[in-house]
């Protein structure tokens, strides 16, 4: 399917309408875009040769390698090559689900339950069957001492029914999130015989076991993680996996800083390259390697709505309140000053948090499904937000825009700061200050920015770095005022969304509610995304969701790259037909080895 004609499907959200029946897929709108007798996902090479090593950077470090807990900082690779779910999700398509384990999914129409029956040629690494009970068990583990988004989802199951050894069941405790039954789909499955659920939620080195085309093959905290394929995986000719996983071994190296990475790419000892950074982008890819042909560089497409970057208040802080305050700020980034000036004018100002999508509310005047559905929460969505001609404060480019900082000064006097003696104050005299705390250079130096421009108010702004452990436990704990975060999205936004931005997730400690948000109309608009069953009232719930959290001024809205720019050494060999969500390479910044599934040795 080419990416016109899939993201024409995508959008066609229809009444899903499943009658209660196996079937060897779902989406979570409509119906998936392949039968169920086909040969191969359509972005993959089916007869891709194996063989071959890749090696990838990672900066940072890591302490773990289970990455479905809150404690430890885990690598990457374990979720896709170690473990399996369920059923696989397409990379194609916005929300749909294959067979992998379960060779079946069976749910009502109403949603109030799933049954899954299991491939019984599947198996773990060290032959033992999957069963039922294991998926119970993974349900059961997951829930109790898994990362909060998991406990979350599978509190909302009632029951388990184990009906025969490859069949289970999951009843929901209500049919008023239509998202569930592909949440289970997309569950991993954990070895029962071979997984210490006592110590479960505690950090470990230890090589874990699973059903994935991978096993581990050298663990070194900090330093390095690699993984070999298992020859004797069971799901290897399965339709849904035929053409992926082509790497003999792949391999993850830690650095811990952006240039030491950089030059290990340079020096071919990395293979590929995700580049984050404009300037070194558009500067210093001009060594011989890159002029003689051995390395490409390729700017790609992605068919998915750009993520939501941006400083985000922590608004459990009293200075960040008032959304007054965070809107007076919000004008006080420079983009247009920054751009040209820090990033080659190469991004784009973000407006939405489903950027370059239909799902954006930006420019677009709300309609009657959106006006019903924030009816019950008068004066939440700002006018100019309503009717679709907000954006984000445009400076003139100077660095030292007065029109915009005269708008910011009348909002926080309006909240009760004005300036005294040069600095601004509250009126019992407190001055208005805070910290940015930074994780890596390139967002100290976009901080440091920040703060020259606030200072201009009488704003005190600092900017810690701290090494990127550190800054985890703190962001998962929200020990911050302010931090520069970024959220993924998606064609099909779900579930996710209660854990980045309802009440319920503001005080669960590892949560991406970075900002602390407890709003009764985000919480209202996330319900109805979750129970839309037809394409306008879905579409009318997100953008809904989207104007909520733009006129509460929760993050300062950054910028993103039209394109995802990757390099890599010519020895791996991109498909000529990538994915529509991926570009082929979408994970890969992530940490997720999308790219060692696609392209072949």
């Amino acid at each position: 399917m080419g990416r016109t004609g899939a993201l024409s499907f995508l959008i066609t959200l229809v009444s899903l309408g499943v009658s209660a029946e196996p079937k060897p897929s779902i989406a979570m709108h409509g119906e998936p875009a392949l039968r169920g007798d086909f040969a191969h996902f359509p972005y993959v090479d089916a007869d891709a040769p194996k063989g071959g090593a890749i090696n990838y950077g990672v900066q940072g470090t890591f302490d773990s390698v289970n990455p479905y807990i809150v404690n430890g900082a885990p690598c990457p690779g374990v979720n896709v090559l170690i473990f399996e779910t369920l059923m696989m999700r397409s990379s194609d398509e916005a929300f749909s689900y294959y067979p992998w384990i379960a060779k079946s999914i069976e749910t009502p129409a109403d949603r109030s339950w799933v049954e899954f029956k299991l491939d019984p040629r599947a198996a773990f690494s060290d032959g033992r069957p999957i069963t039922a009970d294991d998926v119970k068990f993974s349900m059961e583990l997951l829930r109790e001492k898994g990362r909060p988004n998991a406990r979350t989802a599978y509190s909302q199951i009632a029951s388990v029914e184990i009906k025969d050894e490859h069949t289970v069941r999951f009843v929901f405790k209500d049919a008023n999130n239509r998202e569930l039954p592909l949440i289970m789909a997309g569950m991993p499955v954990l070895p029962k015989h071979a997984t210490d659920a006592e110590n479960f939620d505690k950090t470990t080195l230890q090589p874990l076991v699973g059903s994935g085309p991978y096993l581990f093959k050298d663990i070194r905290a900090g330093a390095r993680v690699s993984f070999r394929r298992n020859p004797q995986w069971w799901a290897k000719d399965l339709p849904t996996t035929r053409g992926l996983y082509n790497f003999d071994e792949i391999a993850y190296e830690y650095y811990r800083d952006a240039n030491s990475m950089f030059e290990a790419f340079r020096t071919g000892q990395l293979d590929v390259r995700a580049e984050s950074e404009a300037v070194r982008w558009a500067e210093d890819y001009g060594f011989p390697a890159v002029a003689d042909g051995r390395i490409i560089k390729q700017e790609i497409g992605n068919g998915l709505p750009r993520p939501m970057s941006g400083f985000v208040f922590n608004t459990r802080r009293a200075a960040f309140a008032d959304s007054r305050v965070r809107d007076a700020l919000t004008m006080l980034f420079d983009f247009e000053w920054i751009n040209p000036n820090l990033f080659m004018g190469l991004y784009r100002r973000t407006c939405s948090f489903f950027e370059n999508s239909m799902l954006s509310s930006c420019g677009v005047a709300a309609d009657e499904r959106e006006k019903a559905l924030l009816a019950p929460f008068p004066g939440v969505v700002s006018t100019d937000v309503l009717n679709g001609t907000w954006h984000p404060p445009v400076t003139d480019g100077s660095g030292k825009d007065r029109i915009l900082a005269r708008k910011a000064l009348a909002l926080l006097k309006s909240a009760g700061w004005s300036p005294a003696d040069g600095v601004m104050r509250s009126a019992d005299g407190t001055p208005l200050a805070f910290e940015i705390l930074a994780g890596d250079r390139p967002t100290e130096r976009l901080a440091l920015n920040y703060a020259d421009s606030a200072k201009r108010l009488g704003i005190a702004v600092t900017v810690r770095l701290i090494d990127d452990a550190q800054f985890q436990k703190r962001k998962q704990t929200f020990d911050f005022d302010m931090i520069q975060a970024a959220w993924q999205a998606s064609l099909s936004p779900g579930n996710e969304q209660n854990f980045r931005w309802s009440s319920a997730a503001a005080d669960a400690q590892g949560s991406f509610n970075y900002a602390g948000v407890k709003n009764p109309a985000a919480d209202a608009m996330i319900k109805a995304l979750l129970t839309a069953e037809s394409q306008e009232d879905f579409v009318a719930s997100v953008r809904a969701l989207d104007r909520v959290l733009i006129s509460g001024h929760y993050v300062i809205p950054l910028y993103y790259s039209p394109k995802l720019w990757v390099a890599r050494w010519t020895k791996s060999v991109r498909p000529d037909k990538p994915a529509l969500a991926l570009g082929a390479y979408g994970d890969l910044l992530a940490s997720d080895p999308i790219l060692a599934h696609t392209i072949v040795p």
